[in-house]
């Protein structure tokens, strides 16, 4: 066996034992800023690639919250538009309770005087209403773009001052406005198939209903006039084809067919009934119906209530009843869009709650990522440093013992 005889010298063993405290230092200082960051990766060179996977997730983080705060906005914008339209809805209700009322045989015209200024306050309560804005000034009904009143001009000749259709939604956002012209404009006129209504010169006492289609697939889109002619005592009708011509091959129109009120009148697919008493020449006109706005209807209405009086203080029931019944109808199909964008409202509400829902199981997620990537395990973290202290509490005392250990102190 033979024995190998090393000698280290004093100063170079007093290096070694120094560059192994300063590393055990440097470890211990390290695991104390793990602990106290509560991080892992304190900086990029600890792990490249932690360090990367964290700075994605939080880019995503900063991304999705910034997502959550628009939808927050655009919610908020789109929670005050429905809002709106249910204000609208209850006012519109309130309306046509009025005109009800207004048909009301025992009414003089100074009561019904009295309803219409109700009507006119309404109607213009329900333009503020399709002209409010949000709480960027920004108007809840502008559609794909208007003029900071989509609806300019008098209650009698309102227009969409902007540009039809209705935003679409994403993943991550909703539309935030709706589309003005959907909701305001797109009322058909009589029963959305063909208006009827009572001649200019009329004298007679009749009235007709909004009739009905019996048979689409013979519906002609044309313009009829209903000519009645008193003779005698005997009234008689004439339906009249008044489009310009050429007129398609269609079946004959009625002539000549005796009137007794009420009476039901059929052609071409229709049919309407006529009540009352009509004079010589009185006629009624048949036209398709055409697109209206909300306000129009209300001018019709409030205007068949505030004319219905005659110079010598009667009233023509025959126009006013006309009037409410045609102006009901058409103040019905208001309403029904009205309560259709309402419904659209509230879909886009729903929905954003869904997104909300998404974007916060999504943040948790990234949260996740991140925290796995960059976050320190403390029971790890605090087993490791103790373990490191010990460690270097051992250093410093072997150092301190050895030290004393020199040939000098035995000669």
């Amino acid at each position: 066996m033979s024995n190998s005889l090393y000698r280290v010298s004093t100063a170079n063993q007093y290096d070694i034992a120094l560059r192994n405290i300063g590393q055990r230092q440097t470890s211990l200082s390290n695991l104390q800023e793990n602990l106290t960051s509560g991080k892992r990766v304190v900086r990029p060179s600890d792990d490249p690639v932690a360090a990367a996977q964290a700075e994605r997730a939080l880019t995503r983080l900063s991304r999705n919250e910034t997502d959550l705060r628009a939808l927050d906005m655009q919610r908020n914008t789109m929670a005050l538009a429905e809002s709106t339209l249910g204000q609208t809805a209850d006012a519109m209700q309130a309306f046509r309770e009025l005109v009800v009322s207004a048909g009301n045989g025992t009414h003089t015209q100074t009561e019904r005087d009295a309803i219409v200024q109700q009507l006119v306050g309404l109607r213009d309560q329900i333009l503020s209403y399709a002209n409010r804005k949000d709480a960027n000034g920004l108007p809840l009904f502008q559609a794909l773009g208007s003029a900071q009143t989509p609806f300019p001009g008098t209650a009698a000749s309102v227009s969409f001052a902007g540009l039809p259709g209705q935003h679409a939604s994403g993943n991550t956002q909703i539309a935030k406005v709706l589309d003005g012209d959907a909701a305001w404009m797109s009322v058909p006129t009589g029963n959305g198939v063909f208006e009827v209504s009572i001649g200019a010169g009329n004298t007679g006492k009749a009235w007709a209903d909004l009739g009905q289609v019996t048979d689409p697939s013979a519906l002609s889109g044309r313009n009829y006039s209903i000519t009645f002619s008193v003779v005698g005592g005997v009234t008689t009708y004439d339906v009249i084809d008044t489009s310009p011509p050429p007129a398609p091959a269609l079946p004959p129109l009625p002539t000549g067919v005796p009137y007794t009120s009420p009476a039901t009148i059929a052609f071409h697919g229709l049919s309407l009934q006529i009540t009352g008493a009509p004079n010589n020449t009185d006629s009624f006109a048949v036209t398709p119906s055409q697109p209206s706005n909300v306000f129009e209807v209300l001018e019709n209405a409030i205007g068949t209530i505030r004319d219905a009086g005659n110079p010598d203080g009667s009233t023509d029931f025959g126009s006013l009843t006309h009037g409410i019944t045609r102006g009901l109808t058409e103040i019905d199909s208001a309403m029904n869009r009205l309560q259709a964008s309402r419904g659209l409202a509230g879909d886009l509400l729903n929905r954003a709650d869904r997104i909300e829902g998404e974007l916060d199981t999504r943040a948790v997620q990234l949260e996740d990522d991140r925290s796995r990537a960059e976050d320190l395990d403390m029971i790890k973290g605090i087993s490791d440093f103790q373990n490191q202290q010990v460690g270097y509490e051992a250093a410093l005392k072997s150092y301190a013992q050895v030290q004393q250990l020199s040939l000098f102190k035995f000669i």
